[in-house]
């Protein structure tokens, strides 16, 4: 029961990710296209190289030959998976899953076309002339994203026709990849926008978490907690959306499927193919599996006789304010001053403005109040600076 296993991305998941793949006796190599990543200070090695070049990509895979290739992050050269996969090595969860939700036109069309889910109405762009077009047909105010992005660049909320220049010119140019479009989406009145951590097991039926409410700013999550206040409905709902999508896409891992709460139902929005950012709530031990634990278990085929929530539990993100090189993080311990509170501090070597640092995390009991535990944490959070 061992396996070499290549990380593709290697950031704060990456890094929870490889620790637990570790404890479970497993050999890890860590990439990413900047030395120090977080990830590759708990592997075996790490390769360093730009992972949109296919010629490298190709190179790394040649020489680790590894069991499994696991990514972590979208800007990738997908479309390699599946000479890898013909090769006899398991990408997880699958090439279809990595290359479908890497881009947003593959991961909607299928959800909304295909599958026939409940999704925001939407519409792509590649010029400025179809995006006003676009955005006369969905309405003010609507969502605007590149195709390939992550951690939510690109992203904004398109409120005035006065801004459409600038917000389309955002978007394209923080596309990653080789793909310069972008998508409008109607933008959907929620009262709580939620992550529903998926397992896809190779031997065993799908599993779902409890499910996790986060907040976002740009696009990106600035806080989670679990579990969130949901009707049986909406859960069942919600639960058949995701296991729709996840089999569709084929293989086995733990995927971040979200979704938008409204006073009509459950709306389809993303997903990702591996452990969700919302998901580091899991790491206050919500959970009697973390979802990197999961996300290790399942890769590897072992069992997972029962995911159960075992206390509440939020999250709250520690963000950079300029670009530094040089730094200290400090605060922690006037944080953990505080009872039944944590810090995770993830070790990225430079900083830039918003860019996660670390993470604050809170726990209290199964019926403890999420809100005050989501006060809690943001208290955590706030006593932490970068300097």
């Amino acid at each position: 029961m061992h396996k070499k296993i290549l990380l593709l991305g290697s950031g704060e998941l990456g890094k929870e990710l490889v620790i637990s793949l570790k404890r479970l006796g497993q050999t890890v190599i860590a990439t990413d296209s900047y030395a120090g990543a977080p990830a590759m200070q708990v592997a075996d090695e790490f390769e360093v190289i730009d992972m949109l070049n296919g010629n490298d990509l190709d190179t790394v895979v040649a020489k680790h030959q590894p069991d499994l290739i696991v990514p972590e992050i979208e800007a990738i050269r997908t479309e390699r998976f599946y000479d890898y996969e013909k090769q006899g090595m398991q990408v997880v969860p699958s090439a279809k899953a990595a290359n479908f939700t890497m881009n947003r036109k593959l991961i909607r069309d299928l959800a909304s076309k295909e599958l026939g889910l409940r999704t925001a109405k939407y519409f792509y762009a590649t010029t400025f002339e179809e995006f006003t077009a676009a955005v006369k047909e969905t309405g003010l105010p609507c969502v605007v994203k590149p195709l390939m992005s992550s951690s939510g660049k690109g992203q904004s909320v398109l409120k005035n026709e006065a801004d459409q220049q600038t917000v389309f010119e955002y978007a394209i140019n923080n596309s990653r990849g080789d793909i310069k479009e972008v998508i409008i989406e109607e933008f959907i009145s929620f009262h709580t926008e939620i992550t529903l951590l998926t397992v896809t097991q190779k031997n065993g039926k799908t599993l779902f978490c409890p499910p996790i409410g986060h907040r976002q700013e740009r696009g990106d999550y600035q806080e989670s907690w679990q579990p969130v206040a949901i009707s049986a409905k909406d859960y069942n709902d919600a639960c058949e959306m995701a296991e729709k999508v996840t089999t569709a896409l084929t293989g086995a891992g733990l995927w971040g499927v979200e979704f938008f709460l409204t006073d009509k139902g459950v709306y389809f929005s993303e997903l990702s193919p591996r452990p969700h950012d919302t998901g580091m709530v899991t790491l206050a031990g919500t959970q009697n599996l973390s979802e990197f634990e999961l996300h290790a278990r399942t890769i590897l085929g072992l069992p997972i006789p029962e995911i159960k929530l075992e206390r509440a539990g939020a999250s709250a993100v520690v963000l950079a304010d300029k670009t530094l090189e040089q730094f200290a993080i400090t605060g922690v311990e006037k944080a953990l001053e505080q009872n039944n509170t944590d810090i995770r501090v993830f070790g990225k070597p430079t900083t830039r403005p918003f860019r996660r640092m670390a993470v604050a995390l809170t726990y209290g009991s199964v019926d403890a109040d999420v809100n005050e535990l989501r006060a809690k944490a943001k208290l955590a959070a706030d006593k932490i600076s970068i300097q």
